[in-house]
């Protein structure tokens, strides 16, 4: 009997992510799912699950299985106080396995509203079956009988753990304040940003911003919290890296996002960095900028760019 897969990849891959917190992950774990799928697609009833909720159990499976004894990926901000010191040394923490942004484009997986960093990063913190609970029961819509089915256990387990992560995640802040990022407040609010940033005009930057404006920069783990500190240490980025900057506009877990080139000495500009924005009420309220190699490839963002290329991603 012929069985068909491949249309649940892009959310199963969704899925794995906000388990995981790793894009790489996730797709290595849907393959794995896929693969497991295959082999077993003689033996799949389609009177006992449909094939959607029949996939869901073996990913559910896979990722509680890779998340044994794993370290959360966290963001800079799940890990300590603020610095209130924009001169501190830029070193990144090698050893801390951080949370990576989800490439929209790459994926179509409907609603990303579920995929907020900040939300995926709170569900980090969470024991990996709530974790599965919260996803599948919130997010997925799968009934509690069906969560109980593919995760072995009873609706009362179910229904408990459920109850356990909703408490932990309820003082995440902001979720439901984010914006979509094709509202024309959040293009303006971003499109303003990203004139400042080229312009690396830092009093228009700190114009732009709440007043508790969160700046964090895995894999270094320095973040800063006001506007205050947040124009310091741009002051000192471009005073580092120069003056005259080009930005691509693109999204990253349904926000907005910018990857940021610097320029080159010899001409043209250089990847620096890609920043991922929570825009509320027409402000700038967190930017969580990524300079990580392999975070650049998961987007498909050129190294270089010259003075001819559009700001849009290829």
């Amino acid at each position: 009997m012929g069985v068909e897969l491949e249309p649940y990849r892009g959310e199963l891959v969704a899925y794995c992510y906000r388990m995981l917190g790793s894009v790489h992950e996730a797709e290595d774990l849907v393959q794995e799912t896929m693969l497991r799928a295959w082999r077993a697609r003689d033996r799949y009833d389609s009177a006992r699950a449909s094939v959607r909720t029949w996939l869901y159990r073996i990913a559910t499976n896979a990722c509680l299985n890779a998340l044994e004894g794993r370290a959360r990926r966290p963001l800079p901000s799940g890990l300590h106080a603020p610095s209130d010191d924009p001169g501190a040394p830029l070193t990144p923490a090698a050893d801390i396995p951080w949370l990576q942004p989800f490439p929209d484009a790459r994926f179509d997986v409907g609603s990303r509203s579920d995929l907020r960093l900040a939300l995926v990063a709170a569900m980090q913190v969470l024991p990996p079956r709530q974790r599965a609970v919260l996803v599948l029961r919130e997010v997925l819509e799968f009934t509690a009988a069906e969560v109980a089915e593919q995760l072995g256990t009873t609706v009362a387990a179910v229904n408990s753990a459920l109850q356990r992560a909703r408490t932990a995640l309820a003082d995440v802040a902001d979720i439901d304040e984010i914006t979509e990022p094709d509202d024309p407040e959040v293009q303006a609010a971003i499109h303003r940003y990203l004139r400042a940033f080229e312009a690396a005009d830092v009093a228009a930057l700190v114009g732009l911003l709440t007043r508790d404006a969160v700046l964090e920069m895995p894999p270094v783990p320095l973040w800063y919290r006001g506007s205050e500190d947040y124009g310091r240490f741009m002051r000192r980025v471009f005073d580092m890296r120069g003056t005259d900057w080009r930005m691509r506009q693109l999204s990253a877990n349904g926000q907005p996002a910018l990857a940021a080139y610097a320029p080159e000495p010899s001409g043209g500009h250089v990847l620096h960095t890609l920043q991922v924005f929570t825009v509320t009420g027409g402000r700038i309220a967190r930017n969580v900028v990524f300079a990580d190699r392999e975070v650049f490839a998961l987007f498909g963002l050129p190294e270089t760019i010259s003075a001819g290329d559009l700001r849009q991603p290829r």
